[in-house]
């Protein structure tokens, strides 16, 4: 326990960041969100004349409504509220200041069901990926069939070492948000195509680029090759390589990588697949994030019905 008058803003907010980082164990996308929520609040308390212990919720409410006006969205505005609520439990837990954001109300936030692919489009986007017979191009096609036949986040994916495949089992071990540790199950094929590229391929583009040394240092199952040095490749190498792969398949929908991962878990629903299941593959903490799902289940079930029913 602290006591707050010994403490300047300035060094306040260096020890929240740091027990973001090596407490909350945050991911860095996670932390420079955080820290941009942060330093606006600190803005404001700066040009108002405010230091942190004397903010109180109106001063709050009055920063989030300046915020509105700005025309940020409800999901924007929720996210600014968590990132304030994080920091005054921090300030009650480690200064026993009184928790000024614990009052503050979350916007209602409108439910938009995610973008998904078919099944018809994903077989589109598979058979293009095929076309490239090139080292890369069937590298490019291994990250795709990856990425939709596991359903990890893209930042998994691109982070991906040798050693997370496990050939013995057919599982592919992950570590996702707060670095939480799942086991993913992988089919057969994509297993086969694993295997492949790692003896070939791989082999391959590395003896292309890198010395024997660089060679027996790199692990990372996905790389590049950058200012001499062997380094895992990423996202926006992905997505680049990504649209390139939905131009040739004709696909005109507004998709990112995450959209492979939303088909994913929509086919599964719509296969039979349960809440629960979805939630610990996709590595969600919280079983209402995987919720959103549920809508485009009953909507399934409904066609199912209508179809199917003898007096439908």
């Amino acid at each position: 326990m602290h006591d707050i008058d010994k403490f300047n803003d300035n060094k306040i907010l260096t020890l929240f960041q740091t027990y973001l980082l090596t407490e909350k164990r945050v991911s860095m996308n996670t932390f420079f969100a955080y820290k941009k929520d942060i330093d606006q609040l600190f803005n404001f308390l700066k040009e108002n004349k405010i230091c942190l212990k004397k903010c109180n919720k109106n001063h709050l409410k009055r920063f989030l409504r300046i915020l509105k006006r700005k025309g940020l969205s409800a999901k924007t505005l929720s996210r600014k509220i968590s990132s304030l609520k994080t920091l005054f439990n921090y300030l009650n837990e480690r200064f026993k200041l009184s928790n000024r954001a614990s009052s503050l109300v979350f916007p209602k936030l409108e439910k938009k069901l995610p973008i998904y692919l078919t099944e018809t489009e994903v077989q589109q986007l598979l058979m293009a990926a095929n076309e490239d017979t090139t080292d890369k191009g069937i590298r490019n096609r291994v990250m795709l069939y990856l990425l939709y036949a596991s359903g990890m986040r893209v930042s998994e994916l691109v982070s991906l070492t040798i050693d997370q495949i496990h050939f013995d089992t057919g599982f592919v071990s992950l570590v996702g948000k707060g670095n939480k540790e799942r086991l993913i199950p992988l089919p057969k094929n994509v297993m086969g195509l694993l295997k492949y590229y790692i003896d070939e391929i791989h082999v391959s583009l590395l003896s292309k680029k890198a010395n024997l040394q660089e060679q027996s240092k790199n692990n990372y199952l996905f790389f590049s090759y950058y200012k001499g040095e062997c380094k895992s490749i990423s996202r926006q190498s992905f997505w680049i390589i990504l649209k390139k792969i939905l131009s040739r398949a004709d696909i005109v929908k507004n998709v990112s990588p995450h959209t492979l991962r939303h088909s994913l878990a929509t086919h599964l629903l719509k296969s039979g697949a349960n809440i629960r299941s979805l939630q610990l593959l996709l590595g969600h903490e919280q079983l209402s994030t995987v919720q959103i799902y549920t809508h485009l289940q009953t909507s399934h079930i409904r066609k199912v019905y209508d179809k199917k029913h003898p007096r439908a």
